[in-house]
């Protein structure tokens, strides 16, 4: 009995995608269906990076193929293809980026640095590109965080090359300056040093900028609003009431100026101890779900109070590369590819921003 393509359709229907949530076919991740004779061949191309899902999700789908009846060889394809997302209005695109997302948070001391630098990893080790520029211009941690030191090169004497570490493009104040130096600046002088180390950077083919925002909702945020082409933001929070009321305004201020939020990280959540293993929610639980019912907004994910986390990114090497098969470290990562597929979701072409004019006899 001769295979049909309408079969392999329908195969392909049964299988949702752990990432996108959707299948392949309603989410047009699969191509180029060919049937020769017995023989069956499918492209899965996937809009985000997944480098450690990719043999899974080839492995699963070969095996529905394969129990088609009369199917004799299947060939499957995946492969990832990451492009360039809708922005704000009337915003103009950076080269050598294709995709920035905001780490913000209402509140300091949540571990928004420390979720921007694993964040911007976790898509590096799922095969992204990835850059991280360090927006907080009066705290910088990022040199620190990506153990990285020395001072960035000017080949033209006009830009900066970005600094590197762990596979990284990095920059940061903090590359400019003495690590002692207190930065006593009014806010139009950092709002020019966050345009400029954006701008003036040269950034080479970068899929996602990860930008790590200082707490609160003023000049920086607002010029990153206003100026910097932004995809999505983040919003990082603890479950504790007193953070959750600041993560709220973050996440108010972005819908305002027309930034989507991607989601809510929640750091924190849970304390296990090191000693006997028992598990104690310090800062109060569910605020983060909560948070996301509220204004329709998924939580992205928890992460545990986890002295490991903070060690290592005081040391220059953050979770996901020091540990990258631990627990942690795949948190971060399927953090980093929901991140990935909600930003696939968006819009890709630009017409957005032109009006459709429709004439109408009235």
């Amino acid at each position: 009995m001769a295979v049909t393509e309408q079969q392999v359709q329908e195969a392909l229907k049964q299988l949702v995608d752990p990432n996108t949530r959707k299948d392949y076919v309603t989410s047009k991740s699969a191509k180029n269906i060919k049937i020769d004779g017995d023989n069956v061949s499918v492209d899965i191309l996937l809009g985000y990076p997944a480098k450690s899902q990719i043999e899974p999700i080839r492995k699963e789908i070969a095996a529905a193929l394969k129990s088609i009846p009369g199917v004799g060889s299947v060939t499957v394809n995946v492969t990832m293809k990451i492009v360039s997302h809708a922005v704000q209005r009337g915003v103009k695109l950076v080269p050598g980026i294709r995709n920035i997302i905001a780490v913000a948070s209402g509140k300091g001391g949540v571990g928004k640095s420390t979720t921007a630098v694993n964040l911007a990893l976790a898509l590096a080790a799922e095969g992204a590109s990835v850059g991280v520029l360090d927006a907080d211009i009066y705290g910088p941690s990022q040199p620190m965080m990506l153990g990285i030191t020395g001072r960035p090169e000017s080949k033209d004497g006009k830009s900066l090359e970005p600094m590197e570490g762990h596979g990284l493009q990095a920059m940061s104040i903090g590359f400019l300056i003495d690590v002692e130096t207190p930065m006593v600046w009014r806010g139009p002088m950092v709002t020019q040093a966050l345009e400029q180390l954006t701008n003036e950077t040269k950034w080479r083919d970068v899929d996602y900028l990860v930008v790590d925002l200082p707490p609160g909702t003023g000049d920086i945020q607002l010029t990153l609003a206003q100026r910097v082409p932004v995809t999505g933001a983040i919003i990082v929070t603890t479950p504790q009431d007193i953070a959750l009321i600041d993560a709220r305004k973050g996440l108010k201020m972005f819908e305002k100026v027309g930034i989507p939020i991607l989601g809510i990280v929640e750091n924190m959540s849970l304390h296990i101890c090191s000693k006997c293993g028992h598990e104690e929610r310090i800062f109060g639980e569910g605020g983060g779900e909560r948070m996301g019912k509220d204004y329709n907004v998924e939580l992205l994910g928890a992460l545990p109070l986890d002295m490991a986390i903070r060690e290592q990114a005081d040391s220059g090497k953050p979770t996901v590369v020091s540990d990258p098969d631990g627990r942690v470290a795949q948190i971060y990562k399927q953090i980093a590819r929901r991140v990935a597929v909600k930003i696939a979701e968006k819009q890709q072409d630009h017409s957005a921003t032109f009006p459709k004019i429709v004439v109408q006899n009235t």
